[in-house]
């Protein structure tokens, strides 16, 4: 058995656990922001259209799901902690493949890999649950998105300083800088590796494996004294009332009637969590501050403030989840998600872009600097277009695939009217604040604490399957409706989406705080009426 690093204090010894199981988290939240920088000079290296960027994007969530059919089997089969080191290695291989890309295929497969490395969310969160009192549970596992959060907040960081860079430095170019973004995480996947060795296996998993002294040995770091085996024999209790089934067996009694509102309530809050938008504003940060009018360095500075509105949120979530509980802060997030969506809907809906003498003169001033083609400019002058749809129809006309993703931004920068960036901004800033202080992290929490040990295996991955599939699709589809919806629709349509969740979590959603997990297993499967709460 692998010994693990031990403090003074139980408290100590989880909190160390926790963090070093959610810094995949943070490696994730890194790979989230690298590629929503180094999109925009991907795009222009291998001049890909609006498909192929969302394609490229979304990649990595068919990798989720692929590893999502496996991932149950194989921390039932190796563990928990066994799995995280290999996800640890995987993230590697897909670091190395992204940065040295000679192609865009090449690149799609290294974001595949990357993908596959992403259910380290999933695991993490099982092993959390698994290793965390009951009553500093929910604490624990909202770590997960605050180590996303984190992440997310570095890249954008480093991605700012690097773009802001492009014009003194003597190395970095508009042909490698994304190689720069993508390849930074390297660092942040060694470091994960060498303390995913400092932890041990989930006791849960080591009393079903029928290694009871090892499960009390890390009981006692997590809990010490009688507790420790109180608890042991709380889950040899509940793993003996349930037999140990295998994968197929446990997927049978999963949809069983009788876990039946279990599975509702896992994914309609998983169908929500990944379908509000969060993958928008996420990977494609500076498209989405581009269509304000801001330049492209300022688009970036964005994605600063908007990392660290989303830490600061998940930061308040952790700290009120144990005492508001998980339903009042779903419930008061998706409330503002609406509120938010609507409100970026209604600063855009009005915006329109003009040609006129001022814009043109600033924009041949940009396409001299930046050795463009100013002859490209002429067809535009004096017109004027209703949306950002029109607009990016008839410059798709005029620009290649390799000179679009460089111009774009500038002119729609030099060319909108009628935007209400105030509305924007807040709606943007208000939905980030409001998903990591709710449904981000929440989900998790709850996804972690409603299955019955008989089946959490092959639970956990199922709801993030679904959660995946509804994120994939939002990632894969985001540039093109950008350029067939327009903007404010696609906000619009959130708000929607957001509202349905409002209802359905208001209405049936339990609450789950303070109880333990085998405690949860007997109420919600007992649960026999979809309204009770």
């Amino acid at each position: 058995m692998r010994l693990p690093i031990r403090f003074s204090s139980s408290s100590a010894n989880v909190s160390f656990f926790a963090l070093v199981a959610a810094f995949g988290g943070f490696v994730f939240g890194l790979d989230a922001a690298n590629i929503s920088g180094a999109l925009r000079f991907v795009s222009a290296e291998f001049e890909l259209d609006s498909i192929q960027q969302g394609t490229l994007v979304g990649c990595a969530l068919l990798g989720v799901i692929l590893a999502l059919f496996f991932t149950g089997s194989l921390c039932e089969k190796f563990g928990r902690a066994r799995v995280l080191l290999a996800i640890g290695f995987t993230y590697s291989l897909s670091s190395l493949m992204s940065a040295f890309a000679v192609s865009y295929e090449m690149l799609l497969v290294g974001r595949f890999i990357g993908g596959v490395a992403f259910a380290s969310i999933t695991v993490s969160a099982m092993y959390i649950g698994e290793i965390a009192p009951a009553h500093q549970r929910g604490k624990f596992v909202s770590i997960n998105q605050f180590m996303i959060g984190l992440g997310l907040l570095c890249a954008f960081v480093i991605n700012y300083f690097l773009v802001k860079s492009l014009s003194t430095s003597t190395w970095l170019t508009n042909d490698n800088i994304w190689r720069v973004m993508l390849g930074a995480e390297l660092f942040a996947n060694a470091i994960w590796i060498a303390l995913i060795l400092c932890i041990p296996e989930s006791p849960r998993w080591l009393a079903k494996k029928g290694r009871d002294n090892e499960a009390l040995f890390v009981f006692d770091i997590i809990d010490s004294g009688e507790k420790a085996a109180v608890l042991l024999e709380d889950v040899k209790r509940s793993l003996t009332n349930n037999s140990e089934l295998d994968t197929f067996s446990q997927l049978k009694t999963l949809f069983s009637p009788g876990l039946r509102f279990v599975v509702f309530i896992a994914v309609a809050y998983a169908f929500v969590q990944g379908a509000t938008g969060m993958n928008a504003v996420l990977f494609f940060a500076p498209m989405v501050f581009e269509q304000i009018g801001m330049s492209v360095e300022d688009t970036f500075m964005q994605t600063i403030s908007t990392g660290a509105v989303g830490l600061a949120a998940t930061l308040v979530a952790i700290g009120f989840v144990e005492k508001l509980g998980r339903r009042t802060l779903t419930i008061a997030g998706l409330l503002l998600v609406v509120v938010a969506h609507g409100s970026t809907f209604l600063g855009f809906k009005q915006a329109s872009y003009e040609f006129n003498e001022a814009a043109m003169a600033e924009l041949t001033t940009h396409f001299e600097q930046n050795a463009l083609a100013v002859s490209s400019l002429a067809p535009f002058a004096g017109k004027s277009f209703d949306s950002d749809v029109e607009l990016k129809t008839e410059l798709s006309k005029h620009f290649d695939k390799k000179t679009l993703p460089l111009v774009s931004g500038a002119i729609i920068e030099k060319t909108i009217i009628g935007v209400n960036a105030p509305l924007v901004l807040f709606g943007i800033f208000a939905f980030l604040a409001a998903f990591n202080l709710s449904i981000g992290p929440i989900m998790w929490v709850i996804f972690s604490e409603i299955f019955p040990n008989k089946v959490r295996s092959v639970a956990l991955p199922f709801a993030a399957l679904v959660q995946t599939v509804s994120s994939w699709s939002i990632q894969q589809f985001f540039p093109w409706q950008l350029d067939n919806m327009g903007v404010a629709n696609i906000f619009l349509l959130y708000a929607g989406i957001g509202l349905f969740g409002l209802i359905v979590m208001y209405l049936y959603l339990p609450e789950t705080k303070g109880k333990t997990i085998e405690a949860l297993e007997l109420e919600l499967t007992n649960q026999n009426a979809l309204g009770a709460k």
